[in-house]
């Protein structure tokens, strides 16, 4: 450290997320520094005090240095309020001290005996002082260096974080359109309403040959980055998919939402990667024939009643797993709502779960996806929620 130069320690506000360390480090470095004054004290009374005395003396100095820089730590802007009675009680606690242990009677001449004794006193009375600052101060210059390598490391982390974040707000943008694209004879409506920064949950509505669209909603386990890449891999998967003829034969008809779900799972399986997706499939015709595939996910509803249908496995847990197809025909008036689970999951105060029958409810009412979203939210978000109206209008 270059001569000069200051120790810069934590503000009020770091002592909270200061590790603990730290802090005995900081105050046993307070009370070497402190009880050198002992000392200094000694030889300025020409070390007529008893050695007894003068180590209770120093000790005490140094418990009561320490205890200003604690109640400092702790009260804030209030130590005043322990400073003033710490104060009282240290001059009572020293004179008590002095009526117990007096010093010697002050000296009018020095002897030769006298004065060699005296000079022996000064020295280790300055070495005493030397020894005790010196400890003090690199037990400053310690938790300095920790404290200034700890916030380094701080900002470092920020600094991942945001970048991280970055990453993550382009990966929601892709799991999650701003609108959705016009579908001749439907109107689709659609509403995300994540946990947190980066959500689990993804739609998309994609084009398919034929005049066809496809609407994939899905929900991945777990949080975080770690999820919004799986999302994100998943859907550049979708996208490739979806661009591909039908290997059923029919080279201008879209994909099959089953063949889709089981491809998708076939990638994800071989990608190894953990978790697993729950995700739902729906192919809308011009004409109003609707065909749906079930990977794990809620069902959706039609007219605010449940499509029973037999589903399959979430995708990613069972390579082979190819999932049930429904069909059905929607005339004009007719709405089509799919939900993630963060919906019926979110739970108030006692713990209570939103529930499918509420939503039911709601769906009855011809609650709009908005409506819907925000009475769960009410209720108490506890995960990423998603609802897609698609209503047939022509």
């Amino acid at each position: 450290m270059r001569p000069g130069s200051r120790i810069t320690l934590p503000g009020w506000s770091q002592w909270k997320t200061t590790p603990r360390w730290s802090i005995v480090v900081f105050l046993v470095a307070v009370f070497f520094i402190f009880s050198s004054f002992g000392f200094v004290f000694d030889g300025m009374g020409m070390g007529r005090q008893r050695y007894l005395a003068l180590a209770l003396s120093v000790v005490i100095i140094g418990l009561f240095s320490t205890l200003y820089a604690v109640s400092g730590i702790t009260l804030r802007g209030r130590s005043w309020i322990a400073f003033v009675p710490l104060f009282v009680l240290q001059n009572v606690v020293m004179n008590l001290l002095y009526n117990w242990l007096p010093g010697a009677a002050a000296l009018t001449s020095l002897d030769p005996a006298q004065l060699t004794q005296f000079h022996h006193r000064l020295i280790f009375d300055g070495l005493a002082v030397t020894i005790t600052v010196v400890l003090g101060y690199t037990g400053l210059v310690v938790v300095s260096v920790a404290e200034s390598k700890r916030r380094i490391r701080l900002e470092l982390e920020k600094a991942g974080m945001e970048t991280e974040l970055a990453a993550a707000r382009e990966i929601q943008r892709l799991m999650v359109p701003e609108e959705p694209p016009q579908v001749p004879g439907y109107s689709i409506e659609c509403i995300y309403r994540p946990a947190a920064q980066v959500g689990g949950d993804f739609f998309q509505v994609l084009p398919l040959d034929g005049g066809q669209t496809l609407v994939v909603i899905g929900d991945v386990s777990g949080k975080g980055i770690s999820a919004a890449m799986i999302v994100s891999m998943l859907i550049g998967m979708l996208r490739t998919i979806s661009r591909t003829g039908s290997r059923t034969g029919h080279d201008r008809a879209g994909r099959e939402p089953a063949e889709i779900l089981a491809e998708l799972n076939r990638g994800l399986c071989e990608s190894k990667r953990g978790g697993f997706v729950t995700c739902l499939a729906v192919r809308l015709d011009a004409t109003g024939r609707v065909a749906l595939a079930n990977a794990g996910h809620p069902a959706p509803w039609l007219n605010g009643a449940e499509i029973a249908f037999a589903g399959s496995m979430p995708l990613s847990v069972l390579a082979g797993a190819i999932p049930e197809q429904a069909t059905l025909e929607m005339r004009p008036g007719d709405r089509l709502t799919l939900i993630t689970d963060g919906v019926v999951e979110a739970r108030d105060a006692e713990g209570a779960l939103f529930g499918f029958a509420r939503a039911q409810s709601l769906l009855n009412q011809d609650a709009s996806p908005l409506s819907l979203a925000e009475a769960a939210i009410r209720h108490g978000q506890d995960d990423d929620l998603t609802v897609i109206s698609i209503l047939r209008t022509a």
